[in-house]
């Protein structure tokens, strides 16, 4: 497979039954053996391949596996249906009674909470970390710790993890390397630096319209049959699965995602780089500011700018609200959680998208409660929306 991973999915074609350039929705919820004897197989997992039944596996959903796998690098991919499904699906996959995971501090608000409230039912301790720190990881491992996991820009702050020294330490550890890459398609390749598990909330930027909830999990081929295993696969018995209609819809967006994703980070950098100059205090991978600007760089893919997500420190959430109002009712954007839209949408994450943290561990995470998190769409002239930023921005500020 090429390494060029925009070519890579590319030449995965799929047709329709009549030759059709796009692959039909098979929404058929079994499949029929035309031998009875192989179903018996395949119940037994001595042959695989085979369609059985839609919480199995599905043809459109495969379609679409196979074309995010490709994208991401790995050999396999599964749809799921949400970006939390394929969480929890892949850690309780990976981990059971007695086990350890090692999680990023800083991380989406409701993988937080799953983390810190359902996984100790299920008697999987967790330890949260400072995932920009490789030593602060590798403290946190123990003898029993199967699964480290980490996003590759922080949600919300935009940290960007060490993704190859992270997985050469969970290598030679023999763990599991998980990353959320959500914010980041076609921007950065986890499984080239490492990551033995890619996670992606589909509903974010793969989808693009803020119209579909859906999730999926990229990986090795033995892991994805793992998942759909009949007998001990998480995904086959608790069935989050992905819906064929949704993954038809996905697999024709993902041909444009790389452009998408550059129009967003064209727009975003601008924006960054403008609102720095205002003397506000921005966080953006793209900036030579940010922390880890040098570290984004050295494992991005060229060409694809840093992605969509900015923020804003604030001093107050009065101030954060105030202006994210302004900026509403002038049409700058919408107010609103998720991101990956073609418009801009924002959100007051210590509030909102990361409220599932307690007040005390989102200090030392370094979440502000003025902090205002911008999703930067693409649609619209980028001269008049600036305009627009800093006519609200001077309203809210007197």
């Amino acid at each position: 497979m090429s390494n060029n991973r925009e070519q890579a999915l590319r030449d995965v074609q799929h047709f329709g039954e009549e030759g059709g350039v796009v692959p039909v929705i098979d929404v058929a919820a079994t499949s029929t053996f035309l031998n009875p004897a192989d179903m018996e197989r395949v119940f037994l997992g001595e042959l695989a391949g085979c369609y059985l039944y839609s919480r199995h596996s599905n043809p459109t959903v495969s379609a679409f596996g196979q074309k995010l796998a490709a994208l991401e690098g790995t050999e396999a991919a599964l749809g799921l249906s949400s970006g939390m499904a394929a969480i929890v699906s892949t850690i309780e996959q990976l981990a059971g009674q007695g086990d350890h995971v090692v999680s990023a501090r800083t991380v989406y608000g409701g993988t937080w909470a799953y983390f810190a409230n359902l996984l100790p039912r299920r008697g999987v301790s967790v330890s949260f970390v400072d995932s920009e720190s490789v030593d602060a990881i590798a403290a946190a491992i123990q003898p029993n710790t199967k699964v480290v996991y980490v996003e590759t820009m922080s949600n919300p702050l935009l940290g960007v993890a060490d993704l190859p020294a992270i997985g050469a330490l969970c290598k030679a550890r023999d763990i599991a390397f998980v990353v959320d890459n959500t914010f980041a398609p076609t921007l950065v390749t986890p499984a080239a630096h490492g990551a033995d598990v890619v996670i992606h909330s589909c509903t974010k930027y793969i989808s693009g319209g803020s119209d579909l909830i859906s999730g999926a999990v990229c990986a090795s081929r033995a892991f994805i049959d793992r998942l759909i295993d009949v007998n001990t696969g998480v995904v086959m018995l608790t069935g989050p699965v992905m819906d064929p209609r949704v993954a038809h819809e996905l697999y024709l967006r993902l041909d444009h995602l790389p452009l998408r994703m550059r129009a967003h980070g064209a727009a975003a950098l601008k924006f960054a780089q403008r609102a720095q100059q205002l003397g506000i205090k921005v966080a953006y991978p793209g900036l030579e500011s940010h922390a880890h600007h040098g570290r984004f760089a050295s494992i991005a893919r060229p060409g694809n700018g840093a992605g969509g997500m900015v923020t804003l420190g604030l001093e107050s959430p009065q101030v954060a609200l105030a202006l994210a109002n302004r900026l509403q009712q002038e049409k700058f954007g919408l107010y609103a959680v998720s991101l990956g839209f073609s418009r801009t949408l924002m959100t007051c994450p210590a509030i909102s998208t990361s409220s599932e943290i307690p007040a005390a561990m989102q200090a030392e995470m370094g979440l502000n409660a003025g902090l205002l998190r911008m999703s930067i769409g693409y649609t619209g002239d980028d001269e008049v929306l600036w305009q627009r930023f800093v006519d609200c921005w001077r309203q809210v500020r007197g």
